[in-house]
């Protein structure tokens, strides 16, 4: 995800309407097959800030514990660490990640890793190069390369080996712009250049850790015609990788029967599994910090008749997603990871500023938990 007000700009230049024939409610009933979902976590890059700031986190008995401790304590396996290369002091930069690999590992998690190639937020509005990195594409083709290789190698160096890795954060509109911009404003489209580089940063993961799953995120959820766009172009330009990465916000990528219809056809379409790299739904439309959020009471949420937003409903929420990832073929539904559950109020999406998604948080304003953690739960 991104930060508080730039998400979700259009995708510029997609070829096709986005298209997903509706399915039944029924598919939806929960119990359906009994499959565990392979993949079951949480981004918790906030957390360390959060702690530092003084917020507490209780379970459902109302005992304090590292929030990764209870998601764990629920069935989470997973944890995804964001990093930038060199952030605002204090936010998430490879010794902050290096850290909390180290508590994930203690709690019995393994890690996805979500470099940004970025010294702050990317996202499909911003893919910024770092200021330390070279501007130029041979420069950035070698520096994606190293860079990525020796990240992962410090990960496994320390005795927390990562097992998953995103070559960049919701890469729909490309990375490390405007070298690798995907969609100029003149409408030209840069795949060699963008394509190029994932493959050198793919190359760097695979030289550090052989057997790494790679995971290609992009942030279209629900949005069948954008997700064939990028990945046909993706298979043309030969890019090899392992995984489909999605972001799924009801909110700007559709219905979950929009979402269903979408990873039915990717499974199919390109023989990869898929991960719902980045999922929320909010328990409250109030603000937690009085400061502004990006949800609020006149965001349309697709299945709010079923799933208002309340503890109940988010809970609901969650679980229709589970629902959706197991009836998925051969297993191919891997599983979800929610974004920054943890983000309650106490730390800005920037220095100073708000807490904008203090109400997409599986925590309540005080740091209790909420119904929607057993979304974690096996199978």
């Amino acid at each position: 995800m991104s930060s508080s007000l730039s998400r979700r700009s259009l995708l510029a230049g997609v070829g096709g309407v986005a298209f997903a024939a509706l399915l039944p409610t029924e598919a939806y009933a929960h119990g359906n097959n009994g499959k565990t979902l392979s993949v079951r976590g949480a981004d918790l890059s906030f957390l360390p800030q959060l702690e530092e700031a003084g917020v507490q986190y209780r379970d459902f008995a109302g005992r304090v514990r590292p929030a990764e401790r209870i998601l764990a304590a629920q069935g989470a396996n997973y944890l995804r660490l964001r990093v930038w290369v060199d952030p605002p002091d204090g936010y998430s930069d490879k010794a902050r990640a290096l850290a909390l690999a180290r508590r994930a590992k203690r709690a019995g998690l393994r890690i996805l890793l979500d470099p940004h190639y970025s010294d702050f937020w990317a996202d499909p509005s911003k893919q910024p190069i770092p200021a330390s990195w070279p501007t130029d594409q041979p420069g950035l083709l070698t520096k994606i390369r190293t860079y990525t290789r020796e990240l992962v190698r410090d990960f496994a160096r320390q005795g927390t080996p990562i097992d998953m890795i995103q070559i960049g954060n919701e890469i729909t509109n490309g990375i490390l712009w405007p070298v690798g911009q995907l969609y100029l404003p003149d409408g030209t489209q840069q795949w060699p250049a963008f394509t190029d580089l994932l493959k050198s940063g793919i190359q760097g993961a695979r030289e550090a850790q052989r057997d790494v799953k790679i995971v290609l995120h992009v942030d279209r959820g629900g949005k069948m015609g954008d997700t064939r766009w990028f990945f046909d172009n993706i298979a043309t330009y030969q890019v090899p990788f392992d995984i489909i990465g999605q972001s799924y916000y009801p909110m700007w990528h559709g219905s979950l029967a929009e979402l269903q219809a979408n990873l039915l056809d990717s499974v199919a379409r390109y023989d990869k599994p898929v991960l719902l790299a980045e999922v929320a739904y909010p328990w409250t439309f109030e603000d937690g910090d009085g400061r502004g959020n990006i949800v609020g009471p006149g965001t349309l949420l697709p299945d709010a008749d079923r799933f208002p937003a309340t503890p109940a409903g988010q809970a609901g929420f969650y679980e229709a997603v589970r629902d959706v990832l197991k009836q998925l073929p051969d297993g191919r539904g891997l599983g979800l990871l929610a974004w920054e559950p943890e983000w309650i109020p106490g730390v800005g999406w920037e220095p100073g500023a708000e807490a904008s998604n203090d109400n997409l948080t599986q925590f309540d304003f005080t740091g209790r938990a909420l119904p929607s953690l057993s979304v974690y739960r096996r199978p």
